[in-house]
């Protein structure tokens, strides 16, 4: 199939955007990468009357460290993610995830701000925005507001964007020494949806204590799920095989799969709860090293 008919605009400015979305009202829809919004149009799933491509707009791709917060833009392609050096020594989650999305083709055009404003819970980067604790930046009629991680994705394809408000920034707190992270998920094949993903970045203080946990979970709930009750098993302790197997317990308990053609319910709790093992065990490698 091929997409409905459709007005192409190109703004050159943030302003202009929002302008156009105001103008058009809930006929249109924003184009940035497009590795989401373009199959689904093909597929007809989304009609859109206009198409707000904001790829020229200068300023919004980039990623920086600012008084204690890391900076992403929200054009910022999955490929820079891929190989930011700042990205490499302070969150290596970002080389887990994006080496995980798709093909090079897909990450060279692909932006992480389409990635969240997408609102798909089978998408990498919201556990993984969900393990960093972020805030996301949504820039509108009425200027800026910052909107939390846990307060942003509403439902199936739904999140705390209004209409007429563009992704424009994800701000990440910066990590304390003595912090790791680490994503993977499991697939059936290369480039294709996770049977089921888990993020984690842990803090270890000097006593052998976990001060700070972030565990995120892909495609095993209808909306991106933070793994709550693990991360409070192991807060305050002494990250032992009994409070890491407690953390696991507990994710697998509070997910919600389906059972589909990746896998049964069962197996798809059984690999939530052994990916977050491995992936506390491989934060914490790394916050040993850092």
């Amino acid at each position: 199939m091929i997409p409905q008919s459709f007005q192409y605009e190109s703004p050159g400015s943030l302003a202009e955007a929002i302008s156009m979305l105001q103008q058009y009202g809930e006929d249109a829809k924003i184009l940035s990468g497009g590795h989401s919004l373009i199959p689904m149009m093909k597929l007809r799933f989304a009609t859109p009357e206009y198409l707000i491509d904001i790829n020229n707009i200068p300023g919004l791709s980039y990623i920086r460290e600012e008084n204690g917060t890391l900076k992403i833009g929200g054009l910022t392609r999955e490929a820079e993610l891929e190989h930011s050096d700042l990205l490499k020594q302070h969150f290596p989650i970002f080389a887990d995830v994006t080496k995980l999305i798709a093909d090079p083709q897909v990450r060279n055009m692909g932006t992480i701000g389409g990635n969240l404003a997408h609102g798909d819970a089978a998408n990498d980067h919201p556990a993984v925005m969900m393990a960093l604790h972020a805030t996301v930046v949504a820039t509108g009629p009425e200027g800026e507001r910052e909107i939390p991680i846990d307060e942003f994705f509403y439902g199936f394809y739904m999140t705390a964007l209004q209409h007429g408000d563009i992704l424009t920034e994800i701000r990440i707190p910066m990590p304390p020494p003595g912090t790791g992270s680490a994503y993977h998920k499991m697939e059936r094949k290369v480039g294709d949806y996770a049977t089921a993903g888990v993020a984690v970045q842990i803090t270890i203080g000097d006593n052998g204590v976990v001060t700070a946990a972030g565990i995120g979970l892909t495609n095993v709930n209808p909306v991106p799920l933070r793994a709550a009750r693990s991360e409070q098993a192991l807060i305050g302790k002494p990250l032992t095989e009994a409070t890491i197997n407690e953390a696991a317990l507990y994710a697998s308990e509070d997910c919600n799969p389906s059972s589909d053609l990746r896998g049964s319910e069962e197996y798809k709790r059984s690999i939530v709860a052994t990916l977050v093992k491995r992936m506390i065990h491989q934060a914490v490698n790394r916050a040993n090293n850092s």
